[in-house]
């Protein structure tokens, strides 16, 4: 049986990854790094349900993954930028609305 409930929250964990890589130096960052950040953003996502993410962001083109040690570290592509900011739309992904700009604010003005 389908799990709407699930499906929107998968979507919103890829929206939000995207998005703070879209603000991180290099527009890379590791799972331990992605899992911080969700926790900033009120998702608690394990570092299972990141690297699941993180399989997924990769598979459709949105970003680039490498081993790095026990973690894996991700990169945001062009294409991935565009979702993040509202500019391509990749079934899966939330769309970004006015809310997650000032969420995004928010997150690097606290990393500052």
């Amino acid at each position: 049986m389908a799990n709407p409930f699930g499906d929107l929250l998968a979507e919103h964990v890829r929206l939000s990854i995207l998005r703070a890589l879209d603000v991180m130096p290099g527009r890379t960052a590791n799972d331990s790094v992605l899992c911080g950040a969700l926790q900033q953003f009120g998702l608690g996502a394990s570092r299972d349900q990141v690297r699941t993410a993180l399989g997924w962001l990769a598979e459709q083109g949105l970003v680039t993954t490498r081993a790095a040690g026990a973690t894996i570290a991700a990169t945001a592509t062009e294409r991935g930028l565009d979702a993040a900011a509202g500019r391509a739309v990749v079934p899966g992904v939330q769309r970004p609305g006015p809310a997650a700009d000032a969420m995004m604010a928010a997150a690097a003005a606290a990393g500052r």
